[in-house]
């Protein structure tokens, strides 16, 4: 993936309308891509790191430029290996090689050798996107994207130089059989990238590329019997017409009941598949469920499972080229996904560092079946402190706010449930909103306008006297004889700074509120990120802050409520979370601690 790109606008309409302006020649690499290039910046390495925003519990380098964990999450002979895109230089994207740390537990993590740089005539211009995948004998091979002498975008592949290396430091891109896959001339070459990890059927491997037509979204299929000659299939696995560049595919199956991941070539009868795609043209991550046809070789979503904008996404925030994989330790299928910075290159530059990769998210099908549900892996609670706040049956008044003392508020999680006794204060749901994104209504309506059934909720990262502020709620509507459910994550508050990117974030809650008359919210707020899991993972939506007020020590946790019906904390449990081993180099010789 080519990535770096950060969209500013206030609502998502605009934001939609700017995404359509970026996509430009990437002129120092003569490829057409969506990231914007910084030759003045791209190779200036930290003088210092500036620490104030930097997050305690999120993955990331000790300093400059990543972006996404696409080149592929993997887990082999007991450690959990991340690949992911740096700048080894600087503090913009640039130069980038494929990083490579390990753990033990996807929480703690020590950092190798880069595993993949731009070396060979076939990716000499670049080296990105891409996945792994583990093949017969436990060999791991690497398929990435190159982009070779000619600025064409090449698949080539790389395996370990020694596979008893437990920690597989080295890695070898041979000459032969490089790239595996050359596009002919109906491929988009400056289009065509991201191979998705392997998957087995039929006799043959499988993997998918993404690309374009014009505005034709296309995922390109490749199979092989051997692994190493692959022919392009007659049709693609899927494609839709509207979409623009597909970057960074991703494709794998669900159980239809219960938690337990499937190894991404499971097959069955009532197996579902997933199929994502992180669309270039509005740097969001979409998905369908639908069904794979292994004797067509194509992929149909689900009636009603929609294609582009208006699907899907995992998350309606700042979320993008995510990559899952199968946890063989676990039977899990784990996800991860980067949230890019939102404060300018030239902050960035400044403070040393850009981008994170969120917490890694345990991924299963809804009893539905019409959506995925995501909550932080289990790892995370480690972190917790032992010595939780708690807050059982507050009532919340209108237009109350109530500090949650004992936690540090930039660096916390959060677990609460809400209640109410009746929905007849619910406000109606205006019809125009109805060919609107969710982010535009949460802009419009805000979090201090007085609601009815809302808004209600968090404000995290919040100062004192509540200059600044990051709320995280929501708003209950009257739509026909149904309701519907509003989750909002609102950084229009978040900094007194200016010339920052601070949008409102929100998605709709499939949740029936007249059963229940309840609504819960998870948040993990560490500094400049806070990640929010609305009823047990149904929505998600992350936000990045940079607060001037409520950082470190001096950052507060509120509760509040500005709509007329009261609501009840049935149960509120905060922690402070503590620091995990983030990358710490692991020299030649030593065992990962």
């Amino acid at each position: 993936m080519m990535c770096g790109e950060k969209l500013r606008s206030s609502t998502a309409t605009s934001l939609h309308v700017a995404a359509f302006c970026v996509v430009v020649a990437a002129t120092i690499i003569g490829v057409q891509g969506s990231h914007k290039v910084y030759p003045e910046l791209q190779s200036l390495p930290a003088e210092k790191v500036d620490e104030t925003h930097r997050t305690g519990y999120h993955f990331q380098p000790p300093k400059h430029w990543i972006n996404d964990s696409h080149p592929g999450p993997m887990y082999f002979n007991g450690l959990y290996h991340l690949f992911y895109q740096y700048n080894p230089k600087g503090s913009v994207w640039g130069n980038i090689v494929w990083a490579h740390s390990v753990s033990k537990d996807l929480i703690n993590w020590q950092a190798l050798e880069p595993a993949i740089e731009a070396t060979k005539p076939f990716d000499i211009k670049g080296c990105w996107s891409g996945s792994a995948t583990i093949l017969p004998g436990n060999k791991p091979v690497i398929l990435y994207t190159g982009v070779d002498k000619h600025n064409r975008q090449v698949q080539d592949y790389a395996v370990p130089t020694n596979l008893s290396d437990p920690y597989l430091r080295s890695w070898v891109k041979p000459s032969k059989g490089n790239p595996f896959i050359d596009p002919d001339r109906s491929v988009n070459a400056s289009a065509f990238r991201d191979p998705t990890t392997a998957w087995f059927v039929n006799g043959e491997w499988h993997t998918v590329v993404g690309s374009k037509r014009d505005m034709v979204g296309v995922a390109y299929l490749y199979t092989s019997k051997d692994f190493k000659k692959w022919v392009r299939a007659k049709e693609p696995l899927h494609s839709a017409r509207g979409t623009g560049m597909w970057e960074c595919p991703d494709f794998y199956p669900v159980s239809p009941t219960g938690r337990r991941g499937l190894d991404t070539s499971a097959l069955g009868k009532e197996v579902k598949h997933v199929f994502k795609v992180s669309l270039d043209l509005t740097r969001f991550d979409y998905y369908t469920i639908g069904v794979y046809d292994k004797e067509k070789e194509k992929y149909v979503p689900d009636l009603g499972s929609v294609d582009s904008w208006a699907g899907l996404r995992y998350d309606y925030g700042n979320f993008y080229a995510s990559k899952s994989f199968f946890d063989y330790k676990k039977h899990r299928r784990v996800l991860w996904g980067w949230a890019n910075e939102s404060d300018g290159e030239a902050r960035d530059k400044d403070k040393g560092w850009a981008g994170i990769q969120l917490i890694p998210r345990k991924v299963w099908l809804d009893p539905s079946g019409k959506q995925l549900l995501q909550w932080p892996i289990k790892e995370l609670e480690m972190l917790r402190s032992p010595d939780p706040r708690k807050l059982n049956s507050k009532v919340l008044k209108h237009g109350r706010h109530v500090e949650v003392d004992g936690i540090t508020g930039a660096q916390a999680d959060v677990e609460v449930t809400f209640s109410f006794r009746s929905l007849d204060r619910a406000e109606p749901f205006d019809p125009k909103w109805a060919d609107l994104p969710a982010q535009d209504v949460c802009h419009q309506k805000g979090s201090t306008v007085p609601g009815g059934l809302g808004p209600f909720g968090l404000l995290t990262v919040a100062s004192e006297k509540l200059e600044e502020f990051t709320p995280v709620m929501f708003r209950v509507f009257k739509k026909g004889g149904k309701h519907v459910v509003l989750f909002c994550s609102d950084a229009t508050s978040s900094s007194l700074a200016k010339g920052l990117y601070k949008p409102s974030f929100a998605g709709y809650v499939d949740v029936d509120v007249s059963k229940t008359k309840k609504i819960s919210l998870r948040s993990l707020i560490d500094h400049s990120v806070v990640e929010s899991f609305a009823e047990g993972g149904k929505t998600v939506i992350t936000s990045r802050v940079y607060p001037t007020l409520a950082t470190g020590t001096k950052a507060r946790l509120f509760l509040f409520n500005n709509g007329t019906e009261e609501i009840e904390v049935d149960k509120l449990t905060a922690w402070n979370m503590g620091k995990p081993v983030m990358n710490v180099p692991l020299n030649k010789g030593a065992s990962i601690n």
